[in-house]
């Protein structure tokens, strides 16, 4: 979920602002935090005038959202810095030595041993 852009914010207490957390609760017992974050879920203030449980719900919803959004950033943080060693772990590297030289990826013992074995099978 993408942080809505913040919207106008209503005086605590008002007429309006009781029935705009209203409708957030509704949203929010409803499971469509989607709606709620566009109805402004985000921009509540706490406002003494709601009933506790109202205003719970809205500042817990609030905080596990802020938290969620926080640990996917450091989520992405993260995973950029692990790809951004990898990269630079994989350029110190370079190719392995015996593909930049073209010789065969086999060792030399390994090597005359299949070309004996080729060899014999070639003779049969």
């Amino acid at each position: 979920m993408a942080r809505p852009s913040p919207g106008p914010t209503l005086p605590p207490g008002s007429a309006t602002a009781t029935a705009d957390a209203g409708r957030l609760v509704a949203l929010i017992l409803d499971d469509d935090l989607d709606a709620a974050l566009e109805a402004g879920l985000m921009e509540f203030v706490d406002d003494p005038a709601l009933a506790p449980g109202a205003r719970a719900l809205l500042l817990a919803t609030q905080r596990r959202l802020r938290e969620a959004w926080d640990a996917r950033a450091r989520f992405q943080a993260r995973e950029a810095r692990l790809a951004s060693r990898k990269a630079a772990r994989d350029a110190r590297r370079g190719p392995p030595a015996s593909v930049a030289a073209g010789k065969p990826a086999l060792p030399p013992a390994a090597a005359a041993a299949l070309a004996r074995a080729r060899a014999r099978a070639g003779s049969s």
